[in-house]
């Protein structure tokens, strides 16, 4: 759902740039290489992926094999963080889990100020830990009511209301328009847009923030939007997967169960995500729905039907899957965390969410490295999510810079002419 409380307040070349693919930035990039890409930029041209590929991958295989368990583990999970400032428990997530990132939410935005002191400090702290990985910074930035800005940012339109103007231009300035806020913060992972049809009218959680009620319109407007963020350089994670949107019981409070087959779901729900993946999403979020006619005993987030066989294998998805928060009530109701931590990781899962509790997102880590060490969960399995990770991070050349300040009037000037701009 991203994360949060019930109460909580692709690429297309021909609309957005490429996105530089760039030498391993965690260590000395090749000389020769860099120099083939730099001509091939200068030249107007998209990076020569096929020929700087092997000094790359050998790269990022190089540094997972000097990464220790603890590392290795830490970079598949998101935390949550407990307030409005670093405190011991964020800053030893960093230091002594190694974590991956962090999810801020509405509990942890108070003013502009705060919430750039906040994350320049997660930042500072993990490199002041020794750590050359830089952190995942998300948020669940969608527009509507799920906003996650201080009180002194205008406000984006529902996607529903969106939907409803049904414009791929507008829907694609408007992602533009949230990825530019989020990323003036220094946040670089934003957990949306929302992909979900919203075909239940007695659906509790889904709603407005659903572009619309068929496949065709949540198509167009998601992908437009998912381009859009990511043309500023954000990475957006499409959500949630395999589609939440035909449920009737909110997953922050309990286990959604949907009695479609799989033959309804790629005729309907999956439409969207399969578009996604054909325009080159980086990230995924899955959700914590049950679907018994095509796994009986597990959820989705849990499923190496859903996960492995369904996206993976039969859609060709070959980036990185993301929980849903696995501490909403679905998965604390039903499950030990841990346990569920371990056996989303099996069933093809790469980065595991924990957006609230210190001991929880311990028990996560901790119940992870005990899987690794008994056999449960293969040395392969980590040794592939946390290349794909570091994959993604220099990708999107993420580094662990403070910025200084945030520019609130001209990006309310953005927004302002973005959203009256269809009006």
């Amino acid at each position: 759902m991203g994360c949060g409380r019930l109460n909580l307040k692709g690429t297309d070349q021909s609309n957005t740039p490429p996105i530089k693919e760039v030498p391993n930035k965690f260590e000395p990039s090749d000389s020769n290489a860099s120099s083939n890409q730099n001509q091939n930029q200068q030249e107007g041209k998209p990076s020569d992926n096929t020929s700087n590929a092997p000094t790359n991958v050998d790269k990022i295989s190089e540094q997972v094999s000097k990464m220790t368990l603890d590392e290795k583990v830490g970079q598949m999970v998101i935390s949550g963080v407990d307030g409005y400032t670093n405190d011991t428990h964020s800053s030893e997530l960093i230091t002594k889990y190694h974590v991956g990132g962090f999810i801020l939410l509405g509990q942890n935005v108070k003013d502009t100020n705060q919430v750039l002191n906040l994350l320049n400090s997660l930042k500072d702290t993990n490199k002041k830990s020794g750590s050359s990985i830089p952190l995942f910074l998300g948020v669940d930035q969608e527009g509507g009511r799920i906003d996650r800005m201080s009180p002194s940012f205008e406000k984006f339109p529902t996607n529903k209301a969106i939907g409803q103007i049904n414009n791929s231009t507008f829907s694609n300035s408007i992602g533009k328009a949230i990825g530019q806020e989020v990323k003036s913060f220094g946040f670089n992972l934003d957990f949306a847009p929302v992909l979900d049809i919203n075909s239940n009218p007695k659906n509790p959680i889904i709603g407005d923030r659903s572009f619309g009620a068929t496949s065709q319109v949540v198509t167009k407007l998601g992908i437009e939007t998912m381009k859009g963020i990511r043309s500023e350089n954000v990475i957006p994670v499409v959500k949630h997967f395999p589609g939440h949107g035909d449920t009737s019981v909110d997953s922050h409070t309990g286990l959604p169960i949907v009695n479609n087959d799989l033959a309804r779901l790629k005729s309907f729900e999956l439409v969207p995500f399969a578009e996604a993946i054909k325009n080159n999403v980086d990230m995924m979020m899955v959700a914590h729905i049950l679907f018994p006619k095509i796994d009986s005993k597990y959820p989705a987030t849990m499923s190496k039907t859903i996960i492995t066989d369904v996206l993976k294998n039969s859609m060709k998805y070959k980036g990185l899957i993301i929980t849903d928060d696995m501490t909403m009530g679905a998965i604390t109701s039903n499950y030990n965390i841990g346990e569920a931590a371990v056996r989303s990781v099996n069933a093809g899962s790469n980065i595991i969410l924990v957006c609230h509790d210190f001991d929880k997102e311990v028990q996560v880590i901790e119940k992870i490295k005990a899987a690794v060490k008994d056999g449960t969960i293969s040395q392969e399995t980590i040794n592939s999510s946390v290349y794909k990770i570091l994959q993604l991070k220099q990708k999107y050349q993420i580094a662990d810079k403070s910025i200084n300040t945030v520019d609130v009037k001209s990006i309310n000037s953005l927004i302002k002419k973005t959203v009256n701009s269809y009006k």
